[in-house]
């Protein structure tokens, strides 16, 4: 078995690594659901017209937010926001939050967490370690989504790239985690499924990393270069290697 040395803290990401989803935001039939929603707040949406509005409402976001030198995220709330306001509607918090949930409920078509996952991070605790998740997500479905994969209290802490306005690689990421967590680089590691967001992410933070190359992993080529490799999704063998190494050297 490769061997692995024992870390302070260990960086998750979420889809792909940890839980295993599938969301289809294209299908008409889907944006017919969603648009009677919004035409239920008096958001006088047609379906082909909100799935417009919307992924060009996205791409106008992203280009009014973009940072040379950086990988900007932004937050789909702002995006509903501004979908009602082009109707003249100001929705209540509450109100955009449950229709922004039920948007993330019809797109989705799978949602589960991969085997052995929670058991990982247990584990991980019970030998003395930070676990944290650092997340290229929107945190209006990721938290609600954790809730649903019952590993929302299995986090020492949570960094989702929509709360930060940043996303994996970039290293300000990596750096918001570790300051206000007390971190160092070379206490941590990061596992992941993405070279690009993940592993990339991670070099230019100064952090080692563990990839997980699996059929969902991109195929975009990158210069990143991850300390560990493990094929295929495999929780059991990843916990022998990370925890089982740490018992050794205990």
């Amino acid at each position: 078995m490769e061997r692995i040395k024992s870390y302070k803290a260990y960086l998750f990401d979420l889809y792909g690594t940890l839980a295993d989803i599938h969301t289809d935001e294209w299908k008409l039939p889907f944006w017919k659901s969603i648009s009677k929603a919004f035409c239920s707040h008096g958001a006088d949406y047609e379906a082909k017209e909100l799935r417009t509005s919307y992924f060009s409402e996205v791409t106008r976001q992203k280009k009014e937010k973009r940072e040379a030198g950086h990988e900007i995220e932004i937050d789909l709330r702002e995006v509903f926001t501004e979908l009602f306001r082009k109707k003249g509607i100001s929705l209540k918090e509450e109100e955009l939050h449950k229709t922004a949930r039920l948007f993330r409920e019809l797109s989705r078509t799978r949602l589960r967490p991969y085997a052995h996952t929670r058991e990982l991070l247990l584990k991980l605790h019970e030998q003395g370690k930070e676990v944290y998740l650092l997340s290229n997500a929107q945190s209006i479905f990721t938290m609600e989504e954790l809730r649903i994969l019952k590993l929302d209290d299995l986090f020492d802490d949570i960094l989702i790239s929509s709360d930060c306005g940043y996303r994996k690689p970039d290293p300000i990421v990596f750096d918001i985690l570790m300051k206000r967590n007390g971190l160092v680089p070379k206490d941590c590691l990061m596992i992941g499924n993405d070279l690009y967001s993940d592993i990339l992410g991670a070099n230019r933070a100064g952090v080692d990393s563990l990839y997980i190359r699996t059929a969902l992993s991109s195929k975009t080529e990158t210069e990143a270069k991850p300390d560990y490799l493990q094929e295929g999704m495999d929780m059991k063998r990843l916990m022998r290697k990370i925890c089982e190494q740490d018992r050794k050297e205990a």
